[in-house]
């Protein structure tokens, strides 16, 4: 079913290999901040990152892996859209309970950027997997725009963290001055 998809799924399962790679190193930029804080704060809003880009990259290479059947195929897709869908509403309730712990409001856009779409994204993915489990033509067509969007907002919510810690790290000592 996914014969000549090869460069796309190798592509897009690269980048989201790299970008997992690239949070790791964004979590440097919390040693600065109250460790129990940033510990919360991760677990809210990192994570839920994570898991979009493991699970296009774990979707990506499996569903190039040779000999696999159209049904484990199917299989794939539909547990990466379990996981993720269990992530996105973890993350919604998450968002909201942190915002209360902190004091403050979360930004109106957290809760439907880091819950809600990607929550839509995986239902979409689930009726996706049901589609590739028919052997429906379209299939790799949805399942490729899936993934990019999915990639897409977990690249827009990585950029909305990294911005957001960086903005709240103080200096670790202040540049000297020439006199």
């Amino acid at each position: 079913m996914f014969e000549g998809w090869d460069n796309f799924f190798v592509l897009i399962g690269t980048a989201a290999g790299g970008l997992i790679g690239l949070l790791f190193v964004v979590i440097t930029l919390t040693s600065g901040l109250d460790r129990s804080r940033s510990l919360r704060a991760s677990g809210v809003y990192m994570t839920p990152n994570v898991v979009h880009f493991a699970v296009t990259l774990v979707t990506s290479a499996l569903v190039l892996a040779p000999r696999m059947s159209t049904r484990a195929d199917a299989l794939v897709v539909a547990g990466a859209a379990l996981a993720g869908l269990g992530m996105a509403v973890r993350t919604s309730l998450g968002v909201a309970a942190f915002a209360r712990e902190a004091g403050n409001p979360p930004h109106w856009s957290d809760i439907p950027l880091y819950g809600y779409a990607p929550g839509l994204i995986y239902m979409l993915l689930l009726g996706d997997a049901a589609a590739i489990w028919q052997g429906a033509g379209f299939a790799p067509y949805v399942l490729a725009m899936l993934l990019m969007i999915l990639m897409l907002l977990a690249i827009r919510n990585a950029w909305d963290l990294i911005t957001w810690i960086a903005a709240g790290v103080p200096p670790e000592s202040t540049p000297p001055t020439n006199r």
